[in-house]
C-alpha cells in the first residue's frame, strides 16, 4: 500500500467498488445465462473428436517444497522453506499428515510452495502419458504406481521435494455424452463463452447509454477563461495557491 500510495480508506473505496461491480455483472449477466439440455447435445455433436481421448491420461495433484526463498510464492500459511534441511523436515512433516488423514488440497493450499497449482489445492489437471515421459523419470514411475485416490511419498527431485496424488486416470477411447464428467466439462465451457459475451454486450451498453460531464471545462466557460484555483494541504513552508495550469 505504501508503494502504491495507498490508504486504507482508498483500499476500502476499491474494495467496495469491486463488490459492487461484481454484484451488478452477477445480477445483470450471470443470473441470466441458462445452459439446456440441448445446447449441450448440439455442443457434443459439433466437437466430437474433441472427447476422443488418444492415449491415457492422468489427473494428478501436487505439493511441491523447495529449499529457496520464492518471493512470487503464495499459499495460505505463507510458509516458505528457505534451505534443503528445511525443505526435507517440512516436506517429511507434509507427508505424515497427508498418511493421517489430512485432506490434500487443503494441505496444497496452505503450504505447496508452487504458485501455479497452490490456489486450486494442487490441481494439475489431466495429464497425457507423452507429458510424463518428458518429466523427470522419478515423476513418471510414482505416477504409473500410483492407483485413483492414492498418495505417494516425498518424491526427491534435483530442484525440489513434491508430493503427488493422482485423482484419476482415463484411459485412451471415445467419451460419450452420456459420462457425467464429459456434461459437465461441455456445461461449464458454454456457461464460460456466454458469460463472457453477455459481459462485453452488457459493458458495451453501459458505455453508450453512459453521461460524462466534463466539470473543469465547465467551469472555465462560466469564469470566462479564468483557471480555478487548486487548493492544497497548508504544510510548513507551502507557497501560496497557484492557479492550475
Amino acid at each position: 500500500m505504501k508503494t502504491r500510495g495507498y490508504t486504507v480508506d482508498d483500499l476500502k473505496v476499491a474494495i467496495r467498488q469491486q463488490l459492487s461491480i461484481q454484484k451488478v455483472i452477477n445480477r445483470e449477466v450471470v443470473s441470466k445465462i441458462t445452459v439446456t439440455d440441448q445446447d449441450v447435445q448440439d455442443f457434443y455433436n459439433q466437437n466430437r473428436a474433441q472427447f476422443n481421448v488418444a492415449e491415457t491420461q492422468y489427473r494428478l495433484a501436487q505439493i511441491v517444497v523447495t529449499p529457496h526463498k520464492d518471493p512470487g510464492l503464495r499459499n495460505r500459511k505463507n510458509d516458505d522453506a528457505t534451505t534443503d534441511a528445511e525443505a526435507r523436515r517440512k516436506a517429511a512433516a507434509l507427508a505424515q499428515q497427508l498418511s493421517t488423514g489430512a485432506d490434500f488440497a487443503q494441505v496444497a493450499m496452505d503450504y505447496s510452495e508452487d504458485p501455479a497449482s497452490s490456489g486450486s489445492g494442487g490441481d494439475l489437471g489431466y495429464v497425457p502419458e507423452s507429458s510424463l515421459s518428458q518429466s523427470d523419470p522419478a515423476l513418471k514411475k510414482t505416477v504409473l504406481s500410483l492407483k485413483p485416490g492414492q498418495t505417494s511419498g516425498v518424491i526427491v527431485l534435483r530442484d525440489s521435494y513434491r508430493i503427488l496424488k493422482l485423482v484419476a486416470k482415463e484411459a485412451p477411447g471415445q467419451r460419450e455424452l452420456s459420462d457425467p464428467t464429459v456434461q459437465q466439462s461441455i456445461r461449464d465451457n458454454i456457461r464460460y463463452r456466454k458469460e463472457q459475451l453477455l459481459r462485453a454486450a452488457y459493458l458495451a451498453v453501459a458505455r453508450n447509454d453512459a453521461k460524462v460531464t466534463n466539470y473543469l471545462a465547465q467551469q472555465v466557460v462560466e469564469t470566462s477563461g479564468k483557471l480555478p484555483v487548486i487548493v492544497t494541504p497548508k504544510a510548513a513552508g507551502s507557497t501560496p495557491p497557484q492557479p492550475a495550469k
